[in-house]
């Protein structure tokens, strides 16, 4: 057991996560304000976060003559089905463009026809409205993000730092609940994986921008680092919670044999640049499903796609590109291309082999329309929360551009009120006495299998009452099996890890069993109708 040589720090402002919500965020704050001091943890290195994943690009209404803001909130509610918060869905659309013009101004390279933008389309969108860079849209804007951050002296991002629990009044004795509308956060309690000692940071706002839970599945698009961390955090902190149940699955993951974690994302670009989904014979299916085919929303895609490789008894369905331009299709998706190539698959002769993969959490962290949680002084953005422009089902490349959107408009709310805050005293060190370290990894390498196994065998793209029910009792077990571990030995990430993901888990379920209709990503075979009203679903 390490030596608690316990450290405590002071920031004004604490952000969780180095993804383009979190950098985003305080860019915009260290510009108005080169006095504060703006400190960005990541719980690996820098360049990690979901962010860097994003293969497809940022929605944005950049072509006004054929585009319109009308038609962005349209396709938005109509992908939404139902649960949009409409006023919401105007702010991202209609405060979009200037945001994606500031990243661009920021570094930020689009992949450009001569002198203007390449528009790409999307499944679920009506016009050609998708900024990209290749493939790599993602990595593109996080590289341009970091080097703006490096360029301003009061941002600090620390490296290889696990936000472990979010302070409260919790740690000052006080009995919290979920009722109270006066908790406040005062910073969070991180690992150093360095010094493998809880560190206590000090903040007067805190940011939680973690991204999504991917993780929880055994089939992901996300990166390792997709734990819900932030979300478990904040429900620990008795936060409000909403739409877990709302879990995306994109249609298109490769489909490799040998396995790989994360799953190999084929850009839904690729069918908007004119791919086409088919069975091994080489018949389209999806004109049995939507009049859209190919490019209907997402999780018609991911259900057709579900259903026909379990009425066939098949691994995979496929998408044709062979009829495509070859010189377009490598310039637009080199990655892809490689990838493809590198598992013996020729895309210009051969169909790509692709199964639904967890993409996207659309519910999380409830927030209102500047950012702020239901917790005092704590701010959230990106995919860990539920702002309520999604709905039921995020339209595709909606996700980079809420949380710019965002971003943007937290620091709007906290500049005016930062000077009247201050930093809470009589914070105590984090207490691990009474603990050891660990005598086996394998307890926490097979709960995390068995976690993966249950949600992705029974709250997956189709469910049921049945398999909820068991998924929870199975969770309960795991639950208490782990909170054993957690209270008797040393801090380590992988357990933390576990321990956030088996609160998701939890969440996503629930939610899912308290939903008792068929709409956008949750459809059960128990009632595949949909209500004649809207509901939420608030944890």
């Amino acid at each position: 057991m390490p030596d608690n040589q316990f450290n405590t720090m002071k920031t004004d402002i604490l952000i969780i996560g180095s993804g383009i919500g979190g950098l985003a965020t305080a860019i915009h704050i260290a510009e108005e304000r080169p006095d504060l001091k703006i400190t960005a943890l990541t719980k690996t290195n820098e360049e990690e976060s979901n962010t860097r994943y994003a293969q497809g690009g940022v929605a944005a209404v950049w072509d006004k003559e054929v585009d319109s803001f009308d038609k962005h909130i349209a396709d938005t509610l109509d992908a939404g089905d139902g649960l949009c918060d409409g006023h919401i869905v105007e702010i991202v659309v209609e405060e979009g463009p200037e945001r994606v013009q500031e990243i661009i101004q920021w570094g930020t390279r689009f992949d450009k026809q001569k002198e203007e933008y390449d528009l790409g389309r999307e499944g679920g969108h009506s016009e050609n409205r998708i900024l990209h860079y290749k493939d790599l849209t993602g990595w593109e804007i996080q590289r341009s993000l970091l080097e703006k951050a490096e360029q301003l002296s009061n941002i600090e991002i620390l490296e290889h730092y696990f936000a472990v629990d979010l302070i409260t009044q919790h740690h000052l004795g006080y009995n919290v609940t979920r009722l109270m509308d006066d908790i406040e956060c005062y910073g969070a309690y991180v690992f150093n994986k360095q010094t493998k000692n809880i560190d206590t940071i000090l903040a007067r706002v805190t940011v939680v921008a973690t991204g999504g839970a991917g993780q929880v599945y055994r089939n992901t698009t996300n990166p390792v680092i997709a734990t819900g961390d932030g979300i478990a955090m904040v429900y620990r902190a008795k936060g409000h919670l909403e739409n877990m149940e709302f879990v995306q699955f994109h249609p298109t993951a490769l489909y490799n044999p040998a396995g790989e974690n994360p799953s190999f994302l084929v850009s839904e670009a690729v069918r908007g640049f004119g791919g086409i989904l088919k069975t091994r014979e080489g018949e389209e299916f999806m004109d049995k499903y939507d009049s859209r085919k190919s490019l209907a929303p997402r999780d018609i895609v991911a259900r057709a796609i579900d259903n026909e490789i379990k009425q066939r008894g098949e691994e995979c369905m496929f998408l044709d590109c062979r009829h495509l331009d070859e010189a377009g299709f490598r310039g637009h998706f080199p990655t892809i291309y490689d990838k493809c190539r590198s598992i013996g698959i020729d895309p210009m002769k051969d169909m790509i082999p692709i199964v639904p993969a967890c993409h996207y959490m659309c519910g999380g962290i409830k927030v209102d329309e500047m950012g702020r949680s239901s917790i005092r002084r704590l701010y959230a953005c990106g995919e860990c929360t539920c702002t309520g422009l999604h709905g039921a089902n995020r339209l595709a490349s909606n996700s980079l551009l809420e949380a710019l959107v965002f971003a943007q408009r937290i620091s709007c709310d906290v500049l005016p009120l930062i000077d009247s805050l201050g930093h809470k005293e009589g914070i105590p060190d984090w207490n691990a006495s009474g603990t050891t370290d660990p005598k086996e990894m394998v307890l926490i390498t097979q709960s995390l299998k068995e976690l993966k196994e249950v949600m992705s065998s029974y709250v997956g793209i189709v469910r049921s009452n049945v398999r909820l029910q068991r998924a929870l009792d199975r969770l309960d077990l795991l639950y208490r099996e782990t909170e054993e571990l957690y209270h008797t030995t040393t801090i380590s990430p992988q357990l933390c890890e576990l321990r956030n993901l088996i609160t998701i888990a939890y969440l996503v379920s629930r939610a899912a069993a308290m939903r008792r209709e068929s709409r956008g990503l949750h459809y059960t075979t128990d009632y595949p109708e949909k209500l004649g009203f809207v509901q939420r679903s608030i944890l």
